[in-house]
C-alpha cells in the first residue's frame, strides 16, 4: 500500500516506517522539515495533495507528554498537537478523490483515566482527567474519518518500550547508576508494549479490516510499578530498592506527576482475538530485547 505517516520521524513513527517499508509498503512521512530526513517527505501544507494519492494514514503526530513540566500553556500544546493535526488530516480526506481506505490514529491509554485495579479491555468507557479528555477529543477527531468512508483504528498506546527513547530511556540512568526503584507506592499498573509490537499491530491493522475501533496496544501482562522496577534491576543485574517519593515526585513535575503515580490495567482484547503473534508478550522479554540493543 502507499501510507502516509504524520509523526514519523519521532520514537515510535520512525521505527514503524522502517517496518512498513521492511513490508513492502511505499511510505511518505509528514514533517515540519522534510528536508531534513532520509525518507520520502513533504510538509504539512502538501498534505491535501498528497491524500488522494494514498491507501493508507497513520496519524501519530503530537506534542511528547514527558518533553516539560506541564504548565497551562504546555497542556494546551498537548492538546492541540494531536487535535489540530488530527482535525487538518480528516479535512484532507474530506476534499479527496478517490480517499484511502483506513486511518489508524494514535490514541492513549490515558483514555481511561486513573482505574485502580480494574481490568479495562476497549469495551470500557472514558476516565476522568487532562490525559483522558484529551484523548476523548483526538478520538473524536478521527472519528469523522468513519463519516467519510473509512475504517478508522483508534490505538490506544500504552507505556512503550524500547531503549533509545520513550519512558525507558528516562528509568535506565538511575537503574544504571544503583539509585533506580518504584515509584510513589509501586502499587499502579503500568501497561506497557515493547516499541516492535506497536509496529506489528499497525502493520496488522492497516490490512486486516477486523481492526477497527478502539484497540489496545498493550501487552498481554500488565504489571504494577513496583514489579516492573523489580524485574528491570533484575535485567541490568542492578537493585530496585530505592523509591522515589510521590511528593518529592510532585515537587519536581508538578501535575505531570500523575502520569507517573497512577495507571491502568489495560488489556489487549480486540489484537487478542484477532490472534495478533506477539513478539514480546512478557516484559521480560522485552527488557532483555530493549536494554541490550
Amino acid at each position: 500500500m502507499r501510507v502516509l505517516v504524520t509523526g514519523g520521524t519521532g520514537f515510535i513513527g520512525a521505527a514503524l516506517c522502517h517496518a512498513l517499508t521492511g513490508a513492502g509498503h511505499a511510505v511518505t512521512v509528514v514533517t515540519r522539515d522534510p528536508a531534513h530526513i532520509a525518507a520520502a517527505a513533504i510538509g504539512w501544507e502538501r498534505v491535501s495533495a498528497a491524500v488522494r494519492e494514498t491507501d493508507a494514514l497513520v496519524n501519530l503526530a503530537g506534542e511528547p507528554l514527558g518533553s516539560r513540566r506541564w504548565s497551562v500553556r504546555q497542556k494546551e500544546l498537548i492538546r492541540q498537537s494531536r487535535v489540530l493535526a488530527t482535525r487538518t488530516l480528516v479535512d484532507a480526506i474530506a476534499g479527496a478523490e478517490p480517499r484511502p481506505r483506513v486511518l489508524v490514529n494514535a490514541s492513549a491509554v490515558g483514555y481511561y483515566g486513573p482505574r485502580d485495579d480494574e481490568p479495562l479491555d476497549e469495551s470500557a468507557g472514558p476516565g476522568a482527567g487532562f490525559l483522558a479528555d484529551v484523548c476523548r477529543a483526538w478520538e473524536q477527531e478521527a472519528l469523522r474519518a468513519e463519516d467519510l468512508g473509512l475504517r478508522v483504528v483508534r490505538l490506544r498506546l500504552g507505556v512503550v518500550l524500547a531503549a533509545d527513547g520513550g519512558a525507558l530511556a528516562r528509568m535506565l540512568p538511575p537503574f544504571r547508576a544503583f539509585v533506580g526503584g518504584p515509584i510513589g507506592s509501586g502499587r499502579q499498573w503500568m501497561s506497557w508494549i515493547h516499541r516492535d509490537d506497536v509496529t506489528g499491530i499497525v502493520v496488522d491493522a492497516l490490512a486486516n479490516d477486523g481492526y477497527h475501533g478502539p484497540v489496545n496496544a498493550t501487552a498481554p501482562q500488565p504489571v504494577t510499578n513496583r514489579d516492573f522496577a523489580k524485574l528491570l534491576g533484575r535485567t541490568l543485574a542492578r537493585p530496585a530498592w530505592l523509591p522515589t517519593p510521590a511528593f518529592a515526585l510532585r515537587l519536581a513535575l508538578g501535575e505531570m506527576a500523575e502520569l507517573l503515580l497512577s495507571g491502568q490495567r489495560v488489556l489487549p482484547g480486540i489484537a487478542e482475538r484477532l490472534a495478533y503473534q506477539w513478539r514480546y508478550p512478557e516484559l521480560s522479554g522485552a527488557l532483555r530485547a530493549s536494554v541490550r540493543r
